[in-house]
């Protein structure tokens, strides 16, 4: 099984740099190039975009959330009785669902997010910005389990950790140099 968590690492990990990546792309180059267009021009570019855009921001929503669930569910063994982990991973999935529902409404037609649509500079902006804060609590997350005493994430085999047992104490302690002159 080890091959299918790697395989949802990387589903997970890729769908956000080409959801956040496309975003930023957007936001900060595609919207300032396009605002000097003629009218038409700028209407047709951005149909076009985002008739596109949409196909990724669906499947990718999609990959999100069934990567997710499958790596929070192999992460939850190595987290019993964390009193941290699991308000950092639910305050990450509010924030998710929330990206969700902002990138949703903006590539969608929907009359109820038409004023969102108009106003999609800033809406893009907060979205980054939520997806900025999300990938920080995930390598807090992520990297603050290295200095607890759970096993470490990558070695997910159920070998004992021979520093805390007494035989590893043995193997481990150095043998006192002798001073053969």
């Amino acid at each position: 099984m080890e091959y299918l968590e790697v395989v949802s690492r990387w589903i997970h990990v890729g769908t956000a740099i080409v959801l956040v990546g496309g975003s930023v792309f957007m936001r900060f180059i595609l919207m300032p190039a396009a605002k000097d267009l003629p009218d038409d021009q700028h209407l047709a570019l951005k149909g076009r975009i985002m008739g596109r855009w949409k196909r990724f921001v669906h499947t990718g929503i999609m990959l999100f959330m069934l990567s997710g669930a499958y790596n929070y569910y192999k992460a939850m063994p190595f987290h019993k009785g964390d009193k941290l982990y699991h308000p950092l991973i639910g305050t990450k999935i509010i924030l998710a669902m929330i990206v969700f529902f902002i990138i949703s409404a903006l590539v969608g037609k929907s009359a109820k997010f038409e004023l969102m649509r108009q106003n999609s500079k800033k809406w893009i902006a907060v979205a980054i910005t939520l997806a900025a804060i999300i990938v920080g609590i995930s390598g807090f997350a992520r990297v603050r389990l290295k200095g607890t005493s759970q096993p470490d994430m990558d070695d997910r085999t159920s070998q004992p950790d021979m520093d805390d047992s007494p035989v590893g104490e043995l193997i481990l302690e150095e043998e006192p140099e002798s001073e053969e002159n």
